[in-house]
């Protein structure tokens, strides 16, 4: 019997194929899909993975099965997919396992308006429906319905994607940019022509071809060894700046134009100063934006100095989005580059935030790395991964460490978080994996790295 559990996380589907799920199984999801959701018609699309087509037309099938008109828009990020079904209001299913290697693939689903299905919002039946389907032997079985099997038809909306974004961000007065593009292999090959073919940019373009294999680096810009050709593109080019996407294109990282990659939490600071300025100027009076705990304090700063008011979360696009559906924020940012806009359903787009940096480079003189300076106040470890046998027993240690030193608090929104006057650090648990994260940030280089190598002395004991 094939356990689903080792394959629906917390806000997906993620597997090995077809070792661990197949065209059979994408078919019953499919099915489950539409019973849970109640959907009378669905949005899919695809990633360029080897694997891709065939599963994401076995979803529509099985989604077909049960009633529900089916929309295929073919080959598309995972924002794409995001603005189909918020611009068409349906429900949509996107096949793509983002950036891990090439024998993955997964399917990010969501509700009408890319509101999220996860473990909370109906993944959880989804994987309990389609596993009472599962036979002893590994096979599928779909039970028979009356329901009349729906249509499938095919929608291009790529151009509209392009359009919609281009309507939220003015870049009609920017000057002339040279911009390095590392898509590596992955969707920012197919978007990035459409959304910036049309501007007063020199794009150069690494790793444009769509090919599932990644045979030149992973699509993962979030480790630093994937930067590695973007940088020196840069550089040997003389780039004002450099744009790296992951696999399914949701995320973008920025490097400056001497190579050196940009904090994604000055991108943000970054984005929510334009954001902020944009929803005043339309009359709303302290505006909401989102944060996760583990960007830089000086996202907070630089918010309240805008005019605006910060909501603290916990790492996560779904604690994100529920907080920006409660508060009404009109923008978040996360550490790990993901860039929620309310003008985009509350979704995240790395496209967006990309044009947001290219809007504010070009309506200047200044070079990147200036324009963004003024958004780095602290210095931050990045996330620094340990494998511990007992996590919650080394977070006790950690805390005893630490609970009798003067002025120092903890909160546990999102693991713990301890506090200093000018430095802080977060250790949260993995839920999948025996691992402790660590985030250390601090006014200066030395403090930062003395804070960060005594918690790990502890946590590494």
């Amino acid at each position: 019997m094939r356990d689903l559990k080792q394959i629906v996380k917390a806000y997906d589907v993620r597997g090995v194929v077809p070792d661990q799920w197949d065209a059979d199984l994408a078919r019953a999801f499919g099915a489950a899909f539409v019973q849970v959701i109640g959907a009378d018609a669905v949005v899919v699309g695809h990633d360029m993975r080897p694997s891709s087509p065939s599963l994401a037309r076995a979803f529509a099938e099985g989604a077909a099965s049960r009633g529900a008109d089916v929309v295929e828009i073919g080959l598309c990020s995972t924002d794409q997919l995001y603005f189909a079904s918020g611009k068409l209001d349906l429900p949509g299913a996107m096949f793509t396992a983002s950036h891990n290697p090439a024998q993955y693939n997964g399917i990010k689903m969501c509700r009408k308006g890319a509101a999220p299905v996860g473990e909370s919002t109906g993944l959880v039946e989804i994987r309990e429906l389609t596993q009472s389907w599962i036979n002893a032997d590994g096979s599928v079985t779909i039970p028979a319905t009356d329901a009349v099997t729906g249509s499938i038809t095919q929608q291009d909306e790529l151009q509209a994607y392009a359009d919609h974004l281009l309507g939220l961000v003015d870049l009609t007065s920017i000057r002339p940019l040279k911009v390095a593009v590392d898509a590596g292999n992955g969707m920012g090959g197919h978007t990035v022509p459409t959304v910036l073919g049309g501007l007063p940019l020199e794009i150069v373009p690494m790793y444009f071809e769509l090919d599932g294999t990644f045979p030149n680096h992973e699509a993962n810009p979030l480790d630093p060894k994937n930067l590695v050709d973007l940088q020196a593109k840069v550089r040997e080019v003389g780039a004002d700046l450099g744009l790296a996407f992951d696999g399914d294109a949701d995320r973008c990282f920025v490097v400056d134009e001497n190579g050196d990659p940009v904090n994604p939490s000055a991108i943000t600071a970054l984005v929510a100063v334009r954001e902020l300025a944009k929803a005043q100027a339309a009359g709303e009076q302290e505006p909401v934006i989102i944060h996760n705990l583990i960007t830089s304090w000086a996202v907070p700063e630089i918010v309240a100095e805008n005019g605006g008011r910060v909501v603290r979360t916990r790492v996560g696009h779904s604690f994100i989005k529920e907080e920006m559906a409660k508060s009404g924020a009109i923008f978040g940012g996360e550490h790990s580059a993901h860039y929620y806009f309310r003008d985009f359903w509350r979704a995240d787009t790395g496209m967006l935030a990309a044009l947001h940096v290219l809007a504010a480079l070009g309506e200047q003189t200044k070079p990147l790395s200036e324009l963004v300076s003024v958004y780095n106040r602290y210095i931050q470890s990045g996330e620094i991964n340990s494998t511990v046998a007992d996590q919650a027993e080394r977070v006790a240690a950690v805390r005893a460490a630490f609970a009798d030193e003067p002025g120092v608090s903890f909160d546990e929104l999102d693991g713990m978080t301890v506090a200093g006057a000018d430095w802080w650090f977060n250790l949260r648990a993995s839920n999948t994996e025996p691992l402790l994260r660590l985030n250390v940030e601090a006014r200066d280089e030395a403090k930062m790295a003395a804070l960060r190598d005594q918690v790990l002395a502890i946590v590494r004991a």
